[in-house]
């Protein structure tokens, strides 16, 4: 009785994914109720617990035989055994946050494709960025069920671009927000990113002003948070009083873990989410009513977003908005932040590249006849957009998980001479492509600039694959705000160089920088502490 119970059990889980923690709950408590009812009356307790736990180690035991043998789909595949076995312990890395670490070792150790989950693959063969995420690539994977942040009270998940995973479906999302990123919304974000970067230059040249060595110092990082937090919340004003910004990056930590195990997010949501990550969301929420309110008072990214949805699917744009909410912050400002920080980092770690940074900003907008910065000069400056790419070929923002999967029922998917069977994750990690050195070398873990620059560069061994350069994701779902995101990396580095005199503050250590970097699905950040002072014409 119990053998059959165990393989009836291990039959279903087998064929199905459950959708929450309660259906593998009810389905072990009623397998293993059936030989407790049936021999309890004649055996007495102690055999029935007995039979319940030979019930779990014979379950238990054929699950792991099947994920470690050679009938698995994925047994041809190398991968640590604690990842074969369960995304449990994917689960305890990204809590961590060294997923970004520990995939690179992976991918040092075991090759090109790695097993890192009992479905799911690791790889950093670049034949397969087109075939899984171009346009006629793979939906989202499973991982994107289980990073919830906005609570299921407030969540409109057929109207959130970043969760959708009917490829049809995301299609009609993401039109209106490819048109509200198009050249003529460019240039009223445009004039609020001037606004902004002028206010916070403003309030560096008052901290110098205050301190009596006339040198400022700041925690670099934390006011590009400011800058870049979402819709203007007064920040750079009047600081994080209400702590928004810690608690954005609290919001992320539980997602970062239930990603691997989508099936339990929304128990462990209700029993165990942070006070922090409440009040964040709770935070979009207020933000996202406030905005639904205004209409076309503010030229902002809703209001885009609004113009181009089409009216007779959107009677009500509440739910669109606030769907959407939690997507504009985070990847709006925490990308972009992290980014920009990053960008500092190496530039004062290699003052090399300062000076002729400095050299060509100069060249283009002499700081003493007051030339404004303008996004076309911009554009032709080729040091600073090389600076921009090997600090995001170093550290892209989103590191790690890229995942799409081969839908059940499809029967599976050819790439190149590789089958993955249908039910497979495939996860492509920008950090791991952009590191590996069949696509950027030599130097490759170094910060080298001058690999973006031809002209400078006349090295014949020099490997420099941009098909493998991945940092804004790739295809249909890539990330849309680009053209935003590279305009106030550019702009938001230009400022900073022309009007200020940077260096590292006295005592800290640069090399507690990339240690203190986090893997939350975007990387998370440390203090980046900076001495600032104005240049002298």
């Amino acid at each position: 009785m119990v053998t059959v119970c165990t393989q009836i059990s291990y039959v279903w889980m087998h064929k199905n994914e459950p959708a929450s923690v309660m259906q593998p709950m009810l389905l072990l408590l009623v397998a293993s109720s059936l030989p407790i009812l049936f021999f309890a009356p004649a055996v007495g307790t102690l055999l029935v617990m007995q039979a319940y736990v030979l019930f779990l180690a014979v379950l238990l035991s054929c699950v792991l035989a099947y994920r470690l043998g050679p009938l698995h789909p994925l047994s041809p595949y190398p991968g640590p055994l604690s990842c074969k076995v369960s995304k449990l312990w994917m689960a305890y890395i990204s809590l961590c946050g060294k997923q970004h670490e520990y995939f690179k070792a992976l991918h040092e150790n075991y090759g090109p494709i790695v097993r890192v989950g009992p479905n799911e693959l690791s790889v950093t063969e670049k034949e397969f960025i087109y075939a899984v995420m171009g346009r006629d690539g793979l939906p989202k994977g499973p991982l994107w069920k289980g990073r919830i942040i906005t609570p299921s009270s407030q969540r409109h998940e057929s109207h959130s671009l970043v969760s959708t995973q009917d490829l049809q479906r995301h299609a009609q999302l993401r039109k209106p927000w490819n048109k509200a990123f198009g050249t003529a919304p460019m240039l009223d974000y445009s004039y609020l990113v001037i606004g902004k970067a002028t206010e916070l230059s403003e309030r560096f040249m008052k901290n110098c002003e205050s301190s009596p060595d006339k040198e400022a110092r700041v925690d670099l990082a934390k006011w590009f948070g400011f800058f870049s937090f979402g819709h203007d919340f007064g920040l750079i004003r009047h600081g994080d009083k209400d702590e928004m910004w810690s608690k954005m990056e609290s919001a992320l930590l539980l997602p970062c873990v239930t990603q691997h195990i989508p099936w339990a997010a929304r128990f462990l949501q209700s029993i165990g989410r942070f006070g922090k990550a409440d009040e964040f969301t709770a935070f979009a929420a207020k933000q996202a009513r406030v905005r639904a309110t205004q209409g076309a008072k503010k030229k902002d990214l809703f209001y885009h977003l609004l113009q181009t949805t089409d009216p007779e699917s959107m009677a009500d744009p509440f739910p669109m908005i606030l769907s959407n909410a939690v997507l504009a912050i985070i990847a709006g400002s925490d990308t972009t932040a992290t980014t920009l920080s990053n960008i500092m980092y190496y530039l004062l770690a290699h003052p090399k590249y300062l000076k002729e940074l400095r050299r060509e900003v100069e060249a283009v907008f002499p700081l003493g006849e007051g030339t404004p910065i303008q996004d076309d000069k911009l554009c032709s400056m080729k040091m600073l957009n090389a600076i921009i790419n090997e600090a995001l070929r170093l550290l892209p923002p989103l590191p790690i998980l890229l995942q799409r999967a081969v839908p059940i029922g499809s029967g599976g998917k050819l790439i190149g001479k590789h089958f993955i069977p249908e039910g497979t994750a495939i996860v492509l990690p920008p950090y791991c492509l952009h590191r590996d050195p069949r696509y950027f070398s030599p130097r490759t873990e170094e910060f080298w600039p001058d690999r973006w620059l031809k002209e400078k560069n006349e090295d014949p061994d020099l490997v420099h694959d941009l098909t493998a350069f991945i940092p804004f994701s790739f295809g249909p779902a890539n990330c849309a705000g680009k053209p935003l995101a590279v305009f106030e990396l550019r702009y938001i580095t230009v400022m900073l160089v022309r009007n200020f005199d940077i260096s590292f503050q006295d005592g800290f250590d640069p090399m507690l920088w990339e240690k203190n970097l986090l893997d939350r699905f975007v990387l998370t950040k440390g203090p980046l502490l900076i001495k600032l002072s104005p240049r002298v014409i």
